[in-house]
């Protein structure tokens, strides 16, 4: 499955059905571009996940602000529209792995 690309717009009907993982990042974060590839991974393997990145900057702040974005990298897990689980900083493909599992997704 493809990843999404949201902003402040779409972010709701995104993740409104299903359980979805939400990338919070920035171009500029080194950190974020070395999590990009893990996130990327996991969405090959976990193909009935939603993933998504949501870049944070000027043009979207409302999202972040809500959900208390300060760190990022920042993955939110949501489940039908709920918040059900975040994790901020850099995960290893084996730290991702157990925290989906964590999550209850199969």
């Amino acid at each position: 499955m493809s990843i999404l690309h949201l902003n402040d717009t779409d972010f709701a009907d995104a993740v409104k059905s299903g359980v979805t993982l939400v990338d919070f990042w920035a171009d500029w974060c080194g950190p974020c571009r070395m999590f990009g590839p893990v996130f990327e991974a996991a969405a090959l393997i976990h193909t009935n996940i939603k993933f998504a990145k949501f870049e944070v900057g000027p043009a979207n702040k409302e999202i972040p602000a809500k959900y208390g974005i300060r760190s990022i990298p920042s993955v939110l897990a949501f489940r039908d529209g709920e918040l059900i689980s975040a994790k901020t900083g850099l995960m290893q493909p084996a730290d991702m792995e157990q925290w989906i599992a964590e999550i209850g997704v199969k």
